[in-house]
């Protein structure tokens, strides 16, 4: 199956969140990265940037929702699962345009591509319960 350019565009932020997250990386060199990265061309560059940045913006606020429907501690959770969730919530909190079950789709696969064994239904558990806090008109409960 070939990747959307949407999806290729939520890998690059991925990777972008792990090198901030474990390496300390700011934004600028985040993105110098990602553009020397063969097939950033293909990615949705403009979603690549709109989610980099309010992420990275909103990192500490994103964290504080998604923490209480996490079963572990927050630094118990690995470095991938945590980017994948805070670009979920960051998706889910900023861009009521792109559907929940988009959101939660998208960060499913990108836990089976990057997280653990079973990191993808953690991410959809978690996605699953914030959903409904952040998008309470659009699930009706």
């Amino acid at each position: 199956m070939s990747k959307s350019p949407r999806h290729r565009a939520r890998e690059f932020v991925v990777q972008g969140l792990y090198q901030h997250l474990v390496g300390g990386q700011d934004e600028a060199a985040i993105r110098v990265q990602a553009e020397s990265v063969a097939g950033f061309d293909k990615s949705d560059t403009g979603l690549y940037e709109t989610l980099l940045a309010e992420t990275l913006a909103d990192i500490g606020a994103l964290r504080d929702i998604v923490a209480p429907h996490v079963d572990r501690a927050w630094d118990g959770v690995s470095p991938i699962e945590r980017c994948v969730l805070l670009l979920g919530a960051s998706e889910l909190k900023h861009h009521p345009e792109t559907p929940y079950r988009v959101v939660i789709n998208e960060a499913i696969e990108l836990a089976k591509t990057y997280g653990g064994t079973d990191g993808h239904k953690f991410v959809n558990g978690v996605l699953d319960k914030l959903a409904p806090e952040l998008r309470p008109d659009e699930i009706g409960r």
